[in-house]
């Protein structure tokens, strides 16, 4: 069995462990996070070229199963993967990690559709922490930003009041609180990501009463077959496996 795993999140590096050395894993990373955080194992970094680059690359390196454990906005990679398994045949499995209930959140379908509700609602003091590419839709938004991404936006991209805060999960609940009230926010803008990683912020800006936009995930390919668990992908791949 030779595994391509569709990596770049936690859950993705922990399958890859789970796995390693029983399992031959190649691990893929879009390469778009400076010095990210590396699997065991094998691992390559870029992307295929679409879909027939796809097909190609499954089948001149002899994969017999893919999985996907990419981010849950990390829409295009995914449905590369699911028209490139349909063409070659392929098992295909999605490692999708739960989602953060919306509870009192406002839910979107998009981050221009945030930003248009933060704009209607006069929120004067934002909390962005929808990642470097969703800071565009906030561009014009007559308010003050306070964006928290790994890597740096474009700054072509950026609101005009704003700060940049770099850093990477996880957070934990006290120190997000602390955030959000030293720098008086008065709405959190986020996409549902799940995993407990980030998942701090929420809670926070419910014990403060700091309303919630939040981005719905896009939806998974027809018919693809998902998990929400490291275990149940293993699983998953110990039944394709000869008896």
């Amino acid at each position: 069995m030779r595994v391509l795993l569709l990596g770049g999140t936690g859950e993705a590096r922990a399958l890859a462990a789970a796995l390693h050395p029983d399992v031959e894993v190649i691990s893929s990373l879009a390469g778009r996070v400076p010095d990210p955080a590396l699997p065991v194992g094998q691992v390559r970094i870029g992307g295929f070229g679409g879909v027939a680059g796809l097909t190609g690359w499954l089948r001149e390196h002899g994969i017999t199963a893919v999985v996907d454990a990419t981010h849950p906005f990390a829409a295009i990679i995914t449905a590369h993967a699911a028209a490139a398994c349909a063409e070659t045949g392929l098992p295909h499995l999605v490692l999708a990690r739960p989602a953060w209930p919306a509870g009192r959140a406002v839910v979107v379908r998009s981050d221009t559709e945030a930003a248009k509700i933060v704009a209607a609602q006069g929120f004067s003091r934002i909390f962005l922490t929808t990642g470097r590419s969703g800071t565009a839709a906030f561009r014009d938004v007559d308010a003050w930003f306070l964006i928290r991404a790994v890597t740096a936006p474009d700054p072509g991209t950026l609101p005009v009041n704003h700060q940049l805060l770099l850093s990477r999960g996880p957070y934990e609940y006290e120190a997000e609180l602390a955030l959000l009230r030293e720098f008086k926010i008065d709405a959190l803008v986020t996409k549902n990501s799940g995993g407990a990683m980030t998942e701090a912020k929420i809670k926070a800006a419910e014990t403060a009463d700091v309303p919630i936009v939040m981005v719905d995930r896009p939806a998974l390919p027809p018919g693809v077959r998902t998990v929400s668990t490291v275990a149940s992908a293993v699983a998953w791949l110990s039944g394709l496996s000869p008896k």
